[in-house]
This record gives structure tokens, sequence and C-alpha cells, in this order.
């Protein structure tokens, strides 16, 4: 089992095809991913590895975090994850992971947090249908009705879909498809949405669902030296042909 990626939500476009249709695909950027820790059966009771991504300003870091990142000889990141693994795929500190990772066709798993909308009602949190709009019903037609019984059981039973808190909850979208990476640039397209809003970080691992492909880079893909990554800002490129 690898370990996976952290990443940064660009946005999305669409990759054209040959026949003249189109993709919808999320871009996502890697923004030098590297390892910061390993966590070891022996000391800790687990094997992973806890991964940093982006960049983060000293003075807004703590003294605990610069010691912890200065053992990795790590700048400090402004994303930390770990990753379960196996042994056979366990990583040395300081090393930085790549696009390359991933290779395009494969499944992928995705961790990230949704956009909030605040305090919803129940239409819009849970597609209630509403009350009716005459037959005596007034100024309640958004509501969502009776909630429970009468005197038994006398109480809400817990879970009752009602209004409240929508969104801003850890959710993993499974098998999306690598269309595109771009190790110059940093960028993985997958197919599909992504949770989360732009500029969001999330987590891409291999599917767990799925086979995984053959001649992936194990034990993960790692930064090639000769290779210059662009560390400007990326916007969401135009449409392109696949």
């Amino acid at each position: 089992m690898r370990c996976g990626l952290i990443a940064r939500k660009v946005g999305m476009m669409r990759l054209l095809t040959a026949d003249g249709g189109h993709i919808p695909v999320t871009v996502l950027e890697v923004d030098q991913c590297h390892v910061i820790a390993t966590r070891t059966m022996e000391r800790d009771g687990y094997i992973a590895l806890q991964l940093g991504a982006g960049l983060a300003k000293v003075k807004n870091t703590t003294k605990a975090q610069r010691g912890h990142f200065a053992a990795a000889r790590i700048v400090p990141k402004r994303k930390l994850a770990e990753f379960r693994v196996s042994s056979s795929c366990l990583l040395e500190r300081g090393v930085e992971l790549s696009v390359k990772h991933f290779l395009p066709g494969q499944f992928v798993d995705v961790v990230g947090t949704t956009i909030g909308k605040g305090f919803a009602g129940v239409m819009k949190r849970y597609h209630f249908g509403g009350l009716e709009a005459s037959h005596g019903v007034s100024v309640a037609h958004r509501s969502h009705g009776s909630t429970g019984q009468r005197q038994d059981p006398g109480r809400v039973f817990k879970n009752k879909r009602m209004a409240g808190h929508m969104g801003d909850q850890r959710v993993t979208t499974m098998n999306l498809r690598v269309m595109k990476t771009d190790e110059k640039r940093g960028l993985i397209l997958l197919k599909g949405a992504v949770p989360g809003a732009a500029g969001g970080w999330v987590l891409v691992r291999d599917a767990v669902k799925r086979k995984p492909p053959e001649g992936r880079p194990l034990p993960a893909g790692v930064q090639d030296a000769n290779v210059a990554v662009m560390r400007a800002p990326v916007r969401a490129p135009v449409a392109q042909e696949e």
C-alpha cells in the first residue's frame, strides 16, 4: 500500500476529445509535497508517512513545529497529513513526491472538506418537498412538518432530518480517473468534481475499490531533480485536446 499526495484544488476546466466531445476535469496542484516524518511499528505502533505541502510563514509556526520541520531539514509547511503505508513503501524524510506518483488512466480516491452552506432548511439540506401551497397552510410552506408521534414514544427520534448546519464536512469521492498529469507544472487532471472550494487542500490516494495499475512507481513517484517545477500560482487552464 502506497502513500498518497497532498494537493491544492485549482478549479475545473474541460478536455476536448478528438470526436468533438468534452470531458469535465478538476485541476489539482501538487506544491512541494515532502515527507516530513515516518511512523514505524516499533516506535509508534503503526506504519505511516507524514507528508507536508505548501509553504507557511515561519513567524506563524510554533517553536515546536519549527523543530519538527528542522529535523527533516524542510521549511515549514502549510498542510500536514498522514498516509498509512506498508513497510515496503516507507520513504526517508525530506523526499519530495511528484505528480508522476499517479499514472494517467488509473483511479484514485480524493478526500476533501465540502463547502460550508451555513444553517439550511430541510428543502435545501434534504430536498424535502415542503408543505401545500393552499388548504390552510400559512407562512410555513418550506417547513418540515411533524417531527414525531404523540405520547408514545413522546420524543423525537435521533437522526431525524431537520434544519441545521449544512456542508463543511470531510467527504471522500471514490473512483475518479486520472486524465492527465503535468510534471513540469505539478498538475493532476481528474475526471469529474472534487469536494471542496477552489484553493482548498485535498488528499489523493490510490483507489481502494479498484485494482492497482501495472507499472505504478514503487514505493512512490519521486520528484526528478532534473525537472524544474514552475512555482508560480496556477489558474485553471483553457480547454485542451485530450
